[in-house]
């Protein structure tokens, strides 16, 4: 049977009071630990908000790390409804006059009328190819207003423009069918029903997706007779369809010049400005720098840098009122990113090759409270003598002598200064070229139509479109089709054919060791490039940065890991071998403060090492609370034990003590002696 225990009930000993304060005692450790920890969890949390503080200056100096930033220009119409424009920091500025005289438009035409949408045009059991190309309608009698068919045309294929094909069946063989397998063959032309009402209302509209004069269509049938009377256009012979709008780019003038564009957004007419007819008329455009912009920009610097600073300055203060100190005061991290972050906004900067090299120089200067103040009377002088010179205290940027040599990009660990710069190589393209002419210009679908070739490593089978064409024709097509070829489209590859005296040639758009072509079979392998066409991979820049090999990759040569130029990127767009001159590279402000904050937030910056070591000493803690939690229930354990001894200790000696009393009052002459002495 089970003991039931009440310590203390045989001495009278509170037992679970006294155990109870002594194991407050004892816990006095533990709470301690408890204390440190909700410290620490203090300070972490704290870190969370210099870390979230951080991170948002970073997010502002990453934006401010760009020349566009900074060098913003303005591009203003007189008359906004003529057109509109946007002007970039490679902006001319300058007034000028322009002209719009047509809008760019795209062709449209029409089938003749039929009586259903959704009755069969072919005949049973047939299959019927539509074969789009796009190109140039020249020559010849223009349909009047654009409406009508052309006389006398030539039709001259855009070899830029991909090629495709509809397959018609028995399945889509209707006027909805053929509406709806043009426009999931997404080959550029959108098809759609219109009704006239008249007694065979019904007709398929074909416009091309993209406007300007190249994009005209010519629509080639193989199959059935009935589709191909409906479908087959050449504007340079049967037309069964009728124009309804013909395909015409957007022409004008600037300052009298001529100039033309497939879009209504002309991008090069004016060094940096991008242009959007909205309609007919001519008007001025002025073009200026955008100083207000670029005032704005440093504005926004110095607010984000008084707000981090502002923040930072808060945790670490003392209030003399509520005698309290802020969550991080005398924190020496805190107190060490606040002196890495004005020691380098009070350090010049090298490389820019202009007169400002510092932020005093453009009206921003540091308070007696560690804030930045702005005078914006001086930056508004300095904007109008430097202004590319203001956007290099902040950005970072690269400029070079050479006009065919670009600055293409930095890294952190690119130093500041002038690079002179030779060039060893120029990159090439791979290509293939034939061993002879090509043997027919007649393509016979099964016959020699077939091509298998591989460019930049990607292979794919293509089939050239059936026709009778010329040299110029046959390149045209060939590279259309090549480049409609969703393999090479998925991979973002394309390639030009071309011909001299009927040898073809293709070649990579790409440049660099990593571009080849090859031919590697086909049934019109041998009718093309004969029977061994010469492939030649293409090969990469090379140079140096100051007497330093540069890496090579394509166009781009990058100033290889451990150099002072490392990072430094540069596209090299043709010239002549030799010496090409230099490039100046600056890293300003915001791009700078973008780095160190980023390191100082990075997983072994000062941000993380001080985190990672709270986190280390809170677990430490947990640990040694639960050993001493452990401990005490042993010594509390311990405790009961004790105390349960001596209680039955000390029950026995009072059993023992009554069992005495008892024996001596029985004694002879005892009871009497006992007795006597009350009396």
């Amino acid at each position: 049977m089970a003991s039931i225990s009440s310590p203390g009930i045989g001495s009278g000993l509170d037992v679970n009071g006294i155990v109870t304060k002594l194991m407050a005692l004892e816990q006095q450790p533990i709470t301690v630990l408890d204390q440190k920890e909700a410290s620490l969890q203090g300070k972490l949390s704290s870190y969370g908000s210099v870390s979230g503080a951080l991170s948002a200056f970073q997010s502002t100096m990453a934006g401010m790390s760009y020349l566009s930033t900074f060098q913003a220009y303005s591009a203003t119409p007189v008359d906004s409804t003529i057109l509109s424009a946007a002007a970039s920091s490679l902006a001319a500025p300058g007034n000028y006059s322009v002209t719009v005289g047509s809008l760019a438009q795209a062709q449209s035409i029409m089938t003749s009328g039929q009586a259903a949408t959704n009755s069969a045009i072919a005949a049973a059991a047939s299959t019927t190819t539509l074969s789009f190309q796009f190109g140039t309608i020249s020559g010849g009698t223009a349909p009047v207003n654009g409406v009508g068919t052309y006389s006398g045309a030539t039709f001259t294929q855009d070899a830029s423009q991909a090629t495709g094909t509809v397959t018609i069946t028995d399945s889509n063989n209707s006027l909805q069918g053929i509406r709806d397998a043009i426009n999931a063959a997404n080959l550029g032309v959108n098809a759609t029903i219109v009704s006239d009402g008249g007694a065979t209302p019904y007709h398929l509209v074909l416009t091309s997706k993209t406007t300007g004069a190249t994009s005209s269509m010519k629509i080639s049938v193989s199959g059935d007779a009935a589709l191909a009377t409906l479908l087959a256009y050449d504007p340079a012979a049967t037309q069964n369809l009728t124009q309804t709008q013909a395909g015409q780019n957007a022409t004008g003038t600037v300052n009298g010049l001529a100039i033309s564009s497939a879009t209504n957004i002309v991008s090069n007419a004016i060094q940096g400005v991008t242009l959007n007819f909205g309609k007919l008329g001519s008007t001025n455009l002025n073009v200026a720098r955008n100083t207000d912009s670029a005032q704005s920009s440093v504005q926004a610097f110095v607010k984000a840098y008084n707000d981090l600073g502002s923040t930072l300055a808060k945790m670490m203060a003392y209030d003399p009122n509520t005698k309290k100190g802020g969550p991080m005061q005398g924190d020496v991290t805190v107190l060490g990113i606040q002196d890495r972050l004005r020691s380098l906004l009070n350090t010049t900067i090298t490389g820019l090759g202009g007169s400002l090299t510092s932020l005093s120089q453009i009206g921003v200067s540091f308070q007696l409270d560690g804030s930045l103040a702005l005078d914006t009377s001086k930056l508004k002088t300095a904007l109008t003598n430097n202004f590319t010179d203001v956007a290099g205290l902040f950005a970072a940027v690269g400029s070079t002598t050479d006009s065919l040599v670009s600055y293409a990009g930095s890294s952190p660990n690119t130093k500041p200064g002038n690079y002179a710069l030779a060039v060893t190589a120029l990159a090439t393209q791979g290509q293939t070229t034939g061993s002879a002419a090509v043997g027919s210009t007649t393509i016979t679908a099964g016959t020699n139509d077939g091509l298998n070739v591989t460019v930049d490593g990607v292979s794919a089978a293509l089939t050239i479109a059936a026709g009778t064409y010329n040299n110029a024709g046959l390149a045209a097509q060939l590279q259309s089709t090549l480049n409609g070829v969703t393999a090479f489209k998925s991979a973002g590859i394309s390639a030009t054919v071309s011909q001299s005296g009927g040898v073809f040639t293709i070649t990579s758009a790409r440049y660099g060791a990593a571009s080849n072509v090859s031919i590697t079979g086909g049934t019109g392998a041998t009718n093309l490039f004969g029977a061994t066409p010469t492939s030649t991979a293409g090969v990469n820049a090379a140079g140096t940065f100051s007497g330093v090999a540069a890496v090579g990759a394509g166009q781009y040569l990058t100033g290889a890991v451990g150099t002072p130029a490392e990072g430094l990127r540069l596209l090299i767009n043709g010239g002549a071998l030799g010496a090409r001159g230099s490039v100046n590279f600056s890293q300003g402000y915001a791009y700078k403060l973008n780095d160190l904050v980023g390191k100082m937030l990075g997983t072994t910056g000062v941000v993380s090492a001080r985190t990672d070591g709270i986190n280390r000493s809170i677990k430490d803690i947990d640990d040694r609370r639960t050993v001493l939690t452990d401990r005490l229930a042993t010594i509390e354990a311990r405790y009961r034990a004790q105390f349960t001894a001596l209680d039955n200790l000390i029950s026995n000696f009072q059993s023992t003590g009554n069992f005495l009393t008892q024996q001596l009052g029985n004694l002879p002459g005892v009871s009497s002696l006992v007795t006597g002495s009350k009396g």
